[in-house]
């Protein structure tokens, strides 16, 4: 399944593991959407492998539930607080920007 979860995260510049009951992959989705990011996402709870995926989620992320789990430029940011930490940081538009999320 980790293979199919670093398939579907290589897809486009950020993806978003999610569900579609989860208000912080809701808050990651607006973040994303204010800083004018296109992202793809992938919500477990709607696929029937979803559980098996959230199993090789929780191993990538280290702790459960994994979802968000966000990816950029294929790789492994992490949960909500590593997204809001690196944007508090000033790091997430540029990271955004060097994986062609961000054209400005």
């Amino acid at each position: 399944m980790a293979d199919r979860v670093a398939k579907l995260s290589s897809e486009r510049a950020v993806v978003i593991f999610g569900a579609s009951n989860c208000f912080m992959c809701h808050a990651v989705k607006t973040l994303f959407s204010d800083l004018g990011v296109s992202w793809a996402v992938y919500e477990v709870d709607k696929d029937p492998n979803g559980k098996d995926v959230e199993r090789a989620l929780a191993r990538m992320v280290g702790r459960t539930p994994p979802v968000p789990a966000v990816f950029i430029g294929g790789n492994l940011v992490g949960p909500t607080d590593q997204v809001m930490s690196l944007h508090l940081a000033g790091k997430l538009v540029p990271l955004l920007r060097q994986a062609g999320a961000l054209w400005l």
